[in-house]
């Protein structure tokens, strides 16, 4: 974003929750994550234990439930980035992004590990 401001280019950061997507879809992502497992070296799957794939997916499945389909809280950011005569420099959206993971990120480090 610094970066291109020497340029007169103004940057906005779009940050989004958790949305019902084809990114986020938990059948595709359980099959890419089984299909990347099996292509690793013995070694590597017995360091982590076979219960860590199924720990993840499982979590995956979890999260889901609370992923919003409501994507226009993505797109009414964008919008408001492009046309607004003075965009914001950061756009949150969805419950998750505002409640959560923002008020986390100016947690120190190790509570928000913990957390």
């Amino acid at each position: 974003r610094l970066e291109m401001s020497s340029f007169g280019v103004k940057v906005c950061v779009i940050e989004p929750g958790y949305f019902k997507t084809m990114i986020t879809n938990t059948e595709n992502l359980e099959k890419n994550f089984i299909s990347s497992w099996q292509k690793l070296p013995e070694e590597i799957k017995a360091s982590y234990g076979e219960g860590y794939l199924r720990q993840l997916v499982a979590m995956l499945k979890v999260m889901q439930k609370g992923y919003n389909s409501d994507l226009s809280l993505v797109t009414n950011c964008m919008e408001h980035a492009l046309t607004s005569l003075h965009p914001r420099t950061r756009y949150s959206a969805g419950w998750d992004a505002k409640l959560l993971y923002i008020p986390l990120s100016y947690l120190p480090s190790a509570l928000s590990d913990a957390l």
